[in-house]
């Protein structure tokens, strides 16, 4: 965005500190054309008369711009600020503008189905995008009443935050107004339309909906999605003890969404990636369950309690990743959620804390461009880390209790982190302010290993080291706890558990002295601490032999978690992980942690293991994968990540020919569905192999004339190892031509491949 169009926090402090009772009648008449017109009555107060402030709003053009009855001059709009000067104590700002659709997906985008010629659109407003189709102080802390109308085409389905109280009768063309919403930061309104499919439910007195358009009707498999949102209503109204404050509740599937979904007040988008045109995965279901629950988690914490700044933006993600997680393993049938989230979502925390970009989670977002790059792992997964830890420390019981304050306290209204951390102190008799300090103000990860002597396999003592890097060097305390692993048959079970707390560089484990030497010795068991954590060369040893006779799901994910971190420091060999893998993922039962595993073997084989070895290690993986796809029950969730992982790995000219034979239903596996998604995905690994030429795609995409097959065929043909794919990939996404974010994205994830080092090397410094 061009740095003109910006709002800093400084101003948006002034702005508050100035307005108040602010209201908004909004009018869109959504035209053919690139452009559509928005008519926007603006009602606020000024608590100094006299005083100046603006209004944001970005547009093609302004026909009215009138404040309190008086024609503002044309150069009090700027392009991105229209000027308010003399305002009065009470005042009233009328706005008619031409706005333009958006391809970027901010804003009012539009898309166009090549399927069947239909217009879908959708808004996106998160942080700062409001304005760009209604004039408002685009800001979270001036809260509002919104009262939206809306001029359609015919046969189009209208959303927004509020209910529907007028629509066109009959499927003609016509108007659509809206209840007013309850008041709301600007960001969180929202308007989708279209000729969307809609399916309509009612649970507890709420009205739910859920919509997609019209091609992807088949694939919407609407029961699931409603029986999640039926729990998570279920489980939130319960432990906030607070009724849902919104009054209906849409969830729509829109294409070419810029993430995976955002929490609009009562109409929540969603990326179209959770309708599954293909097979997919247990562990694909739960990441759009647990999607579905996270952003229904913000309509209490960010819609209902709404950050004062987005400094807090950290809050507001993390609490929902959090909350999402919980309801996800309580209140649904994917009780092993805490296992992925140690082996993913902190995965991702460690990962993005350790690179040169980390931050502290309490970010200092000083207008509304920085706030564009705080969405990230620090903001979600680590901030997220550190909450599951708090409620571990101050207990559940007093964190719920807090939290039903904290919206009593604030509905409707604004907060920042010294409220939320207010609410649990009083609710706990904690003082929080030292933890805070540690965790939310400081950037990095620490790092614990185990320090032992021991008098044959009897510990003398017992001793957790605290390390971490120079850069941050923050030694922060931790609660958690060890687990003593040893063999009992054919299981590998946990003989105790001691629980302490660490503080600074060295923490003796007083309770450990005279214990047996257990097998395995697992630092930070249950998952407790927001650390990388290490394993003792007897732990390995066990872990190399045994690590599949772990039965609790949460302790073999803690494993398996720290030996890639080991890995990804280069503490462990790459090719011990890569064996560690092959010997035991085939025995994981949950089926997240097995895709995740296998899609590490893949990364470390291509990014840090030795080059000269990547052909016999990327061997050992796709036999392996063979030989497990054969075994796999037909039909199976294994059967199609052992496939997919078979395809990926696959390098030698039997396994290529097998894949294509596999394409091209000469080969079958029985069970093993050859549908669209997997057929993409072994067009693709063909195409960077250089065993798929420009034929094999364009058959593939005549069989998926989809938007989906377009980016599809794009990203294969950016993968060919080939310099003019390469160039004609680099030249779409640099020339400045009209493509959308959503192929963009496409291109830029087939450009780079393993393997086409030399051929890319040209590219590097451009």
């Amino acid at each position: 965005m061009p740095a003109t169009d910006a709002l800093t926090r400084d101003e948006a402090r002034a702005r508050a500190a100035l307005l108040s009772a602010v209201g908004y009648e909004v009018a869109v008449d959504l035209e053919d054309g690139d452009t559509f017109t928005s008519q926007t009555v603006v009602r606020f107060d000024c608590a100094e008369p006299g005083a100046s402030t603006f209004v944001d709003l970005d547009a093609r053009g302004v026909s009215t711009a009138e404040l309190n009855g008086r024609t503002l001059p044309a150069a009090a709009f700027t392009g991105h600020r229209l000027e308010l000067d003399d305002l009065r104590a009470h005042n009233e700002l009328r706005v008619g503008a031409r706005c333009a659709y958006r391809r970027t997906g901010a804003g009012l985008h539009r898309f166009v189905d090549p399927v069947d010629g239909h217009h879908y659109l959708h808004t996106q407003f998160e942080p700062f995008d409001a304005h760009r189709v209604y004039a408002c102080f685009d800001q979270p802390d001036l809260k509002a009443r919104f009262t939206l109308t809306v001029r359609a085409p015919a046969g189009w389905e209208v959303v927004s935050n509020g209910a529907v109280l007028e629509r066109p009768t009959g499927g003609e063309p016509g108007t659509w107004r809206f209840a007013p919403t309850p008041p709301v930061s600007p960001y969180i309104t929202a308007l989708v339309a279209g000729p969307f499919h809609a399916v309509r439910d009612r649970h507890a007195g709420i009205d739910l909906g859920v919509f997609c358009r019209q091609s992807l009707l088949p694939h919407l498999d609407v029961d699931e999605i409603l029986t999640v949102t039926r729990q998570g209503f279920d489980f939130f109204t319960g432990a906030f003890d607070y009724p849902y404050p919104f009054g209906k509740y849409d969830q729509l599937f829109v294409p070419e969404f810029n993430f995976g979904a955002m929490e609009n007040a009562g109409c929540v988008t969603l990326s179209e990636s959770y309708v599954f045109r293909s097979k997919v995965t247990d562990a694909a279901r739960q990441g759009r369950a647990g999607t579905i629950l996270h952003e229904m988690a913000h309509m209490w914490f960010g819609d209902l309690v709404t950050m004062r700044w987005w400094d807090d933006l950290w809050l507001n993600e993390s609490f929902a990743t959090y909350m999402g997680t919980l309801a996800l393993a309580e209140a649904t049938r994917f009780r092993d959620a805490w296992a992925g989230f140690a082996h993913g979502v902190k995965a991702w925390a460690y990962q993005q804390d350790q690179l040169p970009s980390t931050h502290p989670i309490v970010a200092d977002n000083a207008d509304t461009n920085a706030v564009r790059v705080s969405f990230d792992g620090i903001t979600y997964a680590k901030g997220a880390s550190v909450l599951k830890q708090l409620v571990a420390w101050v207990g559940r019981d007093a964190f719920m209790a807090g939290l039903r304050g904290y919206f009593r306290r604030h509905e409707y209204a604004n907060a920042t982190l010294a409220d939320f951390l207010a609410a649990l102190e009083q609710a706990s008799g904690r003082d929080l302010g030292a933890w805070s300090r540690q965790w939310l103000e400081t950037a990095g990860v620490a790092t614990l290993r185990p320090e032992a002597q021991a008098d044959g396999d009897t510990y003398r003592s017992l001793a957790v080291l605290q390390e971490a890097p120079a850069r941050h060097p923050t030694l922060r305390a931790h609660r958690l706890a060890l687990g003593l692993y040893g063999g009992d048959g054919d299981r590998l079970a946990r003989r105790r558990r001691l629980e302490l707390d660490v503080a600074g560089r060295h923490t003796p484990v007083r309770e450990a002295g005279g214990q047996a030497v257990p097998d395995l010795l697992l630092v930070n068991d249950d998952d407790l601490a927001y650390a990388k954590v290490r394993l003792d060369e007897r732990s390995l040893a066990t872990l190399d032999e045994r690590l599949s006779d772990l039965e609790q799901p949460l302790a073999r994910a803690l494993c398996w978690s720290a030996a890639w971190d080991m890995t990804r420091d280069a503490e462990l060999a790459t090719r011990r992980w890569v064996r560690l893998v092959v010997a035991h993922a085939a025995r994981e039962t949950d089926i997240t942690l097995l895709q995740t595993l296998l899609g590490q073997a893949r990364a470390a084989i291509d990014r840090y293991g030795d080059p000269a070895n990547r052909p016999a290690a990327r061997a050992l993986l796709a036999g392996r994968a063979r030989e497990e796809l054969a075994q796999a029950p037909p039909g199976s969730d294994a059967q199609l990540v052992w496939a997919r992982t078979w395809v990926s790995a696959a390098d030698s000219p039997d396994d290529l020919g097998r894949a294509r034979a596999l394409l091209g239903g000469a080969e079958r596996v029985e069970g093993l569905a050859v549908d669209t998604d997997l057929r993409w995905h072994i067009v693709t690994a063909l195409a960077a192999a250089g065993d798929g030429d420009e034929a094999l795609v364009a058959g593939e995409l005549e069989r998926d004339p989809t938007d989906f097959g377009a980016r599809r065929a794009a990203a294969a043909r950016a993968a060919r190892p080939d310099g003019s794919a390469k160039t004609a990939a680099w030249e779409a996404l640099t020339g400045g031509g009209d493509l959308t974010l959503a192929m963009m994205r496409a291109l830029a994830s087939g450009f780079w491949q393993p393997g086409q080092e030399e051929l890319l090397a040209g590219w590097v410094d451009r």
